[in-house]
């Protein structure tokens, strides 16, 4: 039995805690990656209040809305856990800015995933540098193409294994959970806001929209940006 096959068998039955503390127990150099979403609010809350060795960090594309910035203090401040924040490299920024203008991810799907590789998956490739297990906060029902991911699988991207804890749990036990523990949320989530990315890339959302649907809706089709991919491969 390979390492992905091990790790997938051996959380395939067990809940987010149980499943933490396995990977806890038998794995090292985790880190969990947290957009300060919802569903990674939960996480981190599970890993601080169990005291998981796992590293926690963030991505700051620069472009983040204000009440991102103050969630990420009051949960620093809350947990009393480090959150290490990964930025884009400068360089390459001024030079998106320059060859494509300062909102030039509106002009096309090309310039807006160049943009996305720039502030979000070039700095995630450095922040999983010498990774074990790469902890993130995806559920299945959070858009159709989620629905083709799984529980535990290999990133080919990030060349890392993947873990989400939480792909099988529901809006409602994602809500009941955040507000039966008091964890500190997105203020944005009361006025529409689902998936927060950055500001002028994430709208509320309609009744009936996925939760998704807010991100880059002017191209109309794809709700990723790259650092999630769908395939999965087997590795020893």
């Amino acid at each position: 039995m390979n390492r992905l096959d091990l790790v997938r068998s051996s959380l395939a039955e067990l809940d987010a805690v149980k499943g933490l503390s396995w990977v806890a127990q038998n794995l090292d150099r985790l880190k969990f990656a947290t957009s300060l979403g919802a569903e990674d609010q939960v996480l981190t809350h599970l890993i601080a209040t169990n005291k998981f060795p796992i590293q926690l960090f963030s991505l700051d594309t620069g472009r983040l809305f204000q009440e991102t910035y103050e969630l990420l203090e009051l949960t620093q401040s809350r947990y009393q856990i480090p959150i290490d924040v990964y930025f884009p490299d400068n360089l390459e920024v001024e030079q998106y800015v320059k060859s494509k203008g300062i909102n030039g991810f509106y002009h096309s799907v090309e310039n807006r995933k160049s943009c996305c590789g720039i502030r979000k998956v070039n700095p995630l490739k450095r922040a999983l540098v010498n990774t074990g297990l790469w902890i993130t906060g995806l559920r299945r029902s959070q858009s159709a193409n989620r629905q083709l991911m799984q529980k535990v699988e290999w990133s080919e991207e990030m060349n890392v294994i993947k873990y989400n804890p939480l792909f099988d749990w529901s809006d409602d036990e994602i809500k009941d959970f955040i507000d039966n523990n008091n964890i500190p949320v997105n203020s944005l989530h009361k006025t529409g806001f689902t998936s927060i990315g950055c500001a002028p890339c994430t709208r509320a959302i309609a009744p009936g929209e996925d939760d998704r649907a807010g991100r880059w809706w002017w191209e109309g089709s794809s709700k990723e940006c790259g650092l999630h991919e769908t395939r999965v491969k087997q590795v020893s």
